[in-house]
This record gives C-alpha cells, sequence and structure tokens, in this order.
C-alpha cells in the first residue's frame, strides 16, 4: 500500500471515528433502500387487488 493510501485511509488520525461513521451512514441509507422497496411492492400489490376488484 502506498504511503499516501495508507494516509488517507488514517484519516488524520480519526480513522477509529470515521470510518464506522461511514459504515453506519451505509448500514441505514441500505436499510431505507430496502424498507422503501418493500413498501412500494406491498402499494403495487394492493393497487393490483383493488383495480381487479374494481373490474378495471
Amino acid at each position: 500500500m502506498s504511503p499516501a493510501v495508507a494516509k488517507f485511509l488514517a484519516m488524520g488520525g480519526y480513522a477509529a471515528y470515521v470510518w464506522p461513521a461511514y459504515a453506519a451512514a451505509v448500514a441505514v441509507l441500505g436499510g431505507l433502500l430496502l424498507w422503501s422497496l418493500g413498501a412500494y411492492r406491498r402499494s403495487r400489490r394492493e393497487l393490483e387487488r383493488l383495480q381487479r376488484e374494481s373490474g378495471r
């Protein structure tokens, strides 16, 4: 690993705080993505059910 990359990954000595914060942000955003996709799929199924019931 080059010294420049090692210096970047060390984040000026704050790597122990920065990298977990990035990981938490990715986990939260990933969870929101999965939750949103699930809600979208449930809504689509409900719409299809309502359209079938109304005869459309």
